[in-house]
């Protein structure tokens, strides 16, 4: 079995993959008289052309058991999936380029710090929710819609991911 260890999560790193959500002194701006700060358009999202809409939820995400094993990756084909932690606590993400199919050796891992969401571009592959230490809520904004929006892949081999 191949094995990862994660890098931590930057807007460069994960620039292939999709965008780094984060309140970056580049996109402030302050609003409401002063009394608040803006970090605007912080993400693409993209809900298709062919009928989609803007879906809103609270995922609830509880830790794979040890050790950690990427067995499977995901991939959204009409439209993006944004994930923002709700709780501040670190996470991982897992991400292939958008292909046809994915193998372990196509997986980047990154350490996302409690105050950084990611939101994947239409198609690229991604392993579900990766929390580390207990129950953690995230907000997630998808497509939903007309269309199967939803395909999942077996990696064979699976990917273990080596944690400090």
């Amino acid at each position: 079995m191949e094995s990862i260890v994660p890098q931590p999560l930057t807007a460069q790193r994960f620039a292939p993959f999709g965008d780094v959500i984060e309140a970056r002194q580049s996109s402030a701006l302050v609003i409401n008289q002063g009394t608040s700060t803006r970090f605007h358009d912080l993400a693409a999202v993209d809900v298709g052309a062919e009928g989609g809409r803007t879906l809103v939820n609270i995922f609830r995400a509880t830790p794979y058991p040890p050790p950690l094993v990427i067995r499977m990756m995901e991939k959204h084909p009409l439209g993006s999936q944004l994930f923002m932690p709700l709780q501040g606590q670190t996470y991982l993400v897992a991400v292939a380029p958008s292909s046809d199919q994915v193998t372990s050796s196509d997986i980047s891992v990154f350490v996302a710090q409690g105050y950084q969401g990611v939101n994947f571009y239409r198609g690229t592959w991604h392993h579900p929710l990766l929390v580390l230490s207990g129950e953690q809520d995230f907000l997630v904004i998808d497509r939903g819609g007309a269309g199967e929006n939803l395909i999942e892949h077996d990696l064979d081999p699976p990917l273990a991911v080596t944690l400090d």
